[in-house]
């Protein structure tokens, strides 16, 4: 009997441990610059450094079977968009890890999004950031700095993340 306890112990340990590394390995934490990098799309055009420079930025990385992320991507849509599409101290880079322009543009006639979704078809951006696991929201403030970062989606963390870019709008 012991010996099954032992073994179930070591089991739950192997599977937690499995958990944890599901997650990925951050590679941009707290206070951590904004990685460099250029989005390139047909529809929206081209996104470089220089464009992000002294603008709190969020970038949400996505994927369209993705199910949470469908939901952020409501929330986005529904409150965040609408709320900062016209504030020239704010920009939004909604990345479609492993998509083509094609890809996120037949997606995006389902969903009819009015922001703009950029693609990274063999994860560049998405490997800057992190190695798995989406949805994944990085916000940067007008210093260039990682200020909040989250993966996966719930409403509280959403409204979390709405307190922070008005925090960070306000500086």
């Amino acid at each position: 009997m012991r010996s099954v306890r032992i073994f179930s112990l070591i089991g739950l340990m192997w599977m937690f441990m499995l958990g944890v590394n599901a997650q990925g390995v951050e590679k941009v934490k707290a206070g951590d610059a904004m990685p460099a990098f250029s989005l390139n799309s047909e529809v929206y055009g081209k996104v470089t450094p220089a464009d992000l420079k002294g603008k709190v930025v969020l970038v949400s990385l996505f994927a369209t079977w993705c199910g949470p992320c469908q939901l952020e991507l409501g929330q986005v849509q529904k409150v965040l968009w609408p709320k900062y599409k016209d504030n020239a101290n704010f920009k939004l880079l909604v990345i479609g890890r492993e998509h083509t322009d094609a890809d996120l543009k037949k997606y995006n006639e389902r969903k009819k999004f009015a922001f703009p979704l950029y693609p990274d078809p063999k994860r560049e951006v998405f490997s800057l950031f992190a190695d798995q696991s989406i949805p994944r929201v990085y916000l940067f403030g007008k210093d260039g700095k990682l200020v909040h970062a989250s993966i996966g989606y719930t409403a509280e963390e959403f409204q979390h993340l709405m307190e922070s870019i008005e925090q960070e709008l306000a500086k």
